[in-house]
């Protein structure tokens, strides 16, 4: 029944009434609902199993082992990377493809797409397999007993790069599809079996090499169930080779700028605690750090609703521009009801959630570190939408170019911040830069969408709005303020959503939604 009444929000956020009747499937609101709660529960469960399973690892392989079998798990997560973003390029032109009615270029499209792959993938795997002498021996401090098991651990995941990188050409067929059902039917086993598949190995060996050896099974055979779920969506794939110098170049172009944004994004998510550790202290990384990884896990909200607005905006951008930017506001407007209450608990509740968890001292120094990182996630989670909306009607180059110009600022900033205040100067360059990122982001959304000049207007009152309720919402002291904060906040947060933020159809729709319930009840 929840999972019922979650499909049925979703469903109401995303339909409107002034479609038309032939609109596009893979763009029908039902659709992109039941993909994002497919996309919700994907990432999610593998995150429960994990609360499980690493006390027992860490117990049974010791920690130096462990902490080997850690690198692993991002190596074989993050390798990815290597695909030089032609995943993300096959799901855009895949998209389009289908969108401007042309699916009967969509197999030669994806072979050519998954030969470039497997040779880039190739050539990662050698760089790989030289390289971890290099990493075993120098990079890392690995304790020397340890070092030849970890030598042939590293020698198995190179190995593994090229089934990596084309599986994650495979995925970006089924998303452009929309088959997202299908992908996370895949993800939840493989994410389950990435941190429960070690557990069987304990009761034999010890060794890191069994270990990794099985994870790598799993990704060969994950490799494999994906290549059949593609022949199943697209069975003209099993004879549909061919070669388009045309989408030669254009998933290059594409790939190239993706990596470009691909490299620049997380070094500027990341720097600010590399720099904390070289001008602060070690210690000070920690009060950093774990609010920050506290708060970026409600980018699991956004990520899967964006993982499914990619390719939607793909389609409807060659068929049915109207349709883009309905679609771009109603997700703005998804993730803004939706963040802002759990945002505003968090600032809120703050210090009282540190104090809770990892006590006074922790608490004394990260509390205003929390705060000023969860209105930054709370905005940058809304600009995901028209990053993704810039990229999904093909212009990866715009948000690329983006980054590239605010590194060098960025960099200067958090430089002279950390210097002047320690960590919260960090913070306050991050949450000060995502805002500026969004200003820019929600500005080029308006040249790629037909959504009017009124609508962009009422986004930006809405962010400032509800920033200075997060900003209120810190400076509040004392149980009984903080109660008596939130319920006016909510009571206001309630009237306005209603009055102002909810279209006369949106309305009607819930109304018609609440009452689909009570019959259910």
């Amino acid at each position: 029944m929840r999972e019922f009444k979650k499909i049925n929000l979703l469903r109401s956020t995303f339909n409107t009434a002034s479609t038309p009747a032939a609109a596009v499937p893979l763009t029908s609101g039902s659709l992109l609902a039941r993909n994002t709660v497919w996309n919700l529960i994907g990432s999610g469960a593998p995150m429960i199993v994990a609360v499980f399973c690493i006390p027992i690892l860490i117990r049974g392989l010791g920690t130096d082992r462990f902490g080997v079998l850690t690198l692993a798990w991002a190596l074989v997560g993050y390798v990815g990377l290597f695909d030089l973003g032609l995943g993300r390029a096959l799901t855009q032109l895949v998209a389009k493809k289908l969108g401007a009615g042309e699916g009967g270029e969509v197999p030669s499209l994806a072979w050519i797409s998954l030969l470039l792959m497997l040779l880039l993938g190739l050539t990662a795997s050698v760089l790989v397999i030289l390289a971890s002498p290099w990493i075993v021996h120098r990079l890392l401090n690995i304790p020397g007993p340890l070092q030849l098991e970890t030598l042939r651990s590293f020698y198995v995941l190179g190995l593994s790069v090229p089934v990596v990188i084309t599986t994650t050409g495979l995925r970006g067929l089924l998303e452009a599809h929309q088959r997202f059902y299908l992908i996370n039917a895949l993800r939840i086993p493989m994410g389950v079996f990435s941190f429960a598949a070690p557990l069987l190995v304990l009761p034999f060996s010890k060794s890191l090499f069994p270990v990794v050896a099985v994870l790598v099974c799993g990704r060969f055979i994950a490799w494999a169930a994906h290549l059949l779920l593609c022949f199943r969506v697209i069975p003209a794939l099993r004879t549909g080779m061919g070669w388009q110098r045309s989408n030669v170049r254009h998933l290059l172009r594409f790939g190239g700028w993706m990596t470009v944004t691909n490299i620049v994004g997380p070094l500027m998510v990341t720097f600010d605690r590399f720099l904390i550790g070289a001008l602060v202290s070690i210690t000070a990384v920690a009060y950093y750090a774990t609010p920050y990884e506290v708060i970026t896990k409600l980018w699991v909200i956004p990520g899967a609703l964006v993982g499914v607005m990619f390719p939607a905006f793909s389609t409807s951008s060659v068929q049915n521009l109207e349709r883009t930017g309905l679609l771009f506001g109603r997700a703005v407007k998804l993730l803004f009801l939706t963040l802002f209450p759990v945002t505003l608990l968090i600032v809120v509740f703050a210090r009282d959630g540190l104090n809770l968890w990892l006590g006074t001292d922790f608490a004394n120094h990260s509390t205003q570190i929390l705060q000023w990182l969860a209105a930054g996630v709370f905005v940058n989670s809304l600009a995901l939408v028209p990053f993704t909306l810039v990229q999904g009607v093909g212009r990866p180059d715009v948000t690329a170019k983006l980054h590239l110009l605010e590194l060098p600022i960025y960099m200067l900033v958090l430089w002279w911040l950390v210097r002047q205040w320690g960590i919260e100067g960090a913070a306050i360059a991050w949450t000060g830069r995502v805002i500026v990122d969004a200003s820019i982001l929600f500005f080029l959304a308006k040249r790629f969408s037909p959504s009017p000049a009124s609508h962009l207007r009422r986004t930006f009152v809405a962010i400032m709005v509800a920033l200075l309720f997060l900003v209120a919402g810190a400076l509040t002291n004392g149980i009984a303020s903080k109660v008596s904060f939130l319920f006016v906040a909510c009571v206001i947060y309630g009237v306005s959503t209603w009055f102002l933020i909810l279209s006369m159809e949106e309305r009607t729709l819930v109304l018609s939604y609440l009452k689909q319930v009570q019959v259910l009840d």
